[in-house]
């Protein structure tokens, strides 16, 4: 098995909410030491959720497109950083995005992650804040 092969699918919150929970409690709360209460919002039934999985089903990856253009908790495991799972799941969110008529897509990037949205052609907007004690940045991809 190649530990480099992975999908992205859909995933309804109702119905996978441990499953895209799990990668987002790992890599936020775990990993990036985030409040739990920061990290849970009422906004993740009304979102659009995109789950990365390895060749076994198991969660490796997700994000979500809130109904206004925001992207967020774009998440991957560890282990599969570096790998291609992080573009693909912004790429594919992306695509959603311009498939439903949306102007421009927002995100707040975590500082060290600009260079990566800047690839996708994200701009940065703004100045540097912190969110969860971690300083983030504002940034913007136009879909036309």
């Amino acid at each position: 098995m190649s530990e480099t092969t992975f999908r992205i699918r859909r995933a309804r919150w109702q119905e996978e909410r441990e499953a895209l929970r799990q990668v987002r409690e790992t890599v936020f709360v775990q990993e990036q030491q985030v409040p739990p209460e920061l990290e849970w919002d009422r906004l993740d039934e009304r979102c659009l959720h995109l789950l990365a999985v390895d060749e076994a089903g198991n969660p490796i990856g997700t994000g979500r497109l809130l109904p206004d253009g925001h992207i967020g908790r774009m998440a991957v495991l560890k282990h599969w950083r570096g790998l291609g799972v992080g573009t693909a799941l912004l790429h594919a969110l992306m695509e959603e995005g311009r498939k439903r008529g949306l102007e421009e897509l927002v995100l707040n990037a975590q500082v060290s992650a600009i260079p990566f949205y800047e690839r996708a052609g994200f701009r940065a907007e703004g100045a540097v804040f912190e969110d969860a004690g971690i300083p983030h940045r504002r940034m913007v991809w136009r879909t036309s």
